[in-house]
C-alpha cells in the first residue's frame, strides 16, 4: 500500500513543504511534513528517556507550536536552519511537559520525573540524535517509494546485498540470479534511492 507521505510526487508537492506550512489549509503539505518528522521526534524523545504517553503529548505540543509560529519564523532574516529551530521547539516542549508533571499536586514518582527532566535538558547528543533519526526517516520513506516501483527480484538483490550484508554469491544462489544482474540491480536501486532522498531533503529548503 502506498504511503500517504509519498502519495503525491507532483512538483507542487515536492516544492518546499516548509515554505507552505504557514498556510493551515494546505493539508497535503502538513500531512507530508508530519509524516516525515513525527517518527524523528518520537525516536529522539525515546532515546532521551521519555515515556510513551509523554512522547505522544510532546508530538502534539510540537506541531501546535510549529503551526502557530512557522509564519513568524519564515519572516525572520536570521531564521537559520529549520531543523535546528524544530529541535529547539521539541526540547523546550519536552522540558515544559516534564516540568508540569514534576510540579503537579499530589504527584508521585517525583525523583523519576526529575531524572527524566535532567536527561532531556542535557543537550549532549540531541543534535546528532535528531540528525541520525532524520536521515533514517528519509531512507525509510525513500525505500517505501522505490520498492513500489522496482521489480521484486531487483529490490531483493539490493536489500540482501546492501542492507542485510549477504555476499553477491549468496544472493546469487538465493535469488537464482547471475552476479552481473545483482550488481546492475543494486546499482540502479541505490541511484534511485539517492534521488528520492534528495527530493525529500529539498522539501526542507525555503524558496
Amino acid at each position: 500500500m502506498r504511503s500517504n507521505v509519498m502519495a503525491d510526487s507532483s512538483p507542487k508537492t515536492q516544492y518546499s513543504l516548509i515554505g507552505r506550512l504557514h498556510d493551515p489549509k494546505d493539508l497535503l503539505a502538513w500531512e507530508n511534513f508530519v509524516g516525515i518528522y513525527t517518527p524523528v521526534i518520537e525516536r529522539v524523545a525515546a532515546k532521551r528517556g521519555m515515556q510513551a504517553a509523554d512522547i505522544d503529548n510532546l508530538v502534539q505540543e510540537v506541531w501546535i507550536t510549529v503551526a502557530n509560529h512557522v509564519g513568524e519564523w519564515m519572516e525572520r532574516e536570521d531564521r537559520g536552519d529549520f531543523r535546528a529551530w524544530l529541535r529547539r521547539i521539541a526540547n523546550n516542549q519536552a522540558v515544559n511537559l516534564l516540568t508540569r508533571r514534576a510540579t503537579r499536586p499530589w504527584g508521585h514518582g517525583g525523583s523519576e520525573v526529575e531524572h527524566e527532566l535532567a536527561r532531556v535538558v542535557s543537550r549532549e547528543g540531541i543534535e546528532s540524535h535528531f540528525e541520525i533519526e532524520y536521515r533514517r526517516t528519509l531512507f525509510v520513506l525513500a525505500a517505501q517509494k522505490v520498492r513500489e516501483e522496482t521489480a521484486e527480484h531487483n529490490w531483493l538483490a539490493f536489500w540482501l546485498s546492501c542492507v542485510e550484508g549477504l555476499s553477491v554469491e549468496q544472493v546469487s544462489r538465493k535469488l537464482n540470479l547471475r552476479a552481473a544482474n545483482i550488481y546492475f540491480a543494486r546499482s540502479r536501486v541505490m541511484a534511485r534511492l539517492k534521488k528520492v532522498v534528495k527530493q525529500l531533503e529539498e522539501q526542507d529548503e525555503l524558496p
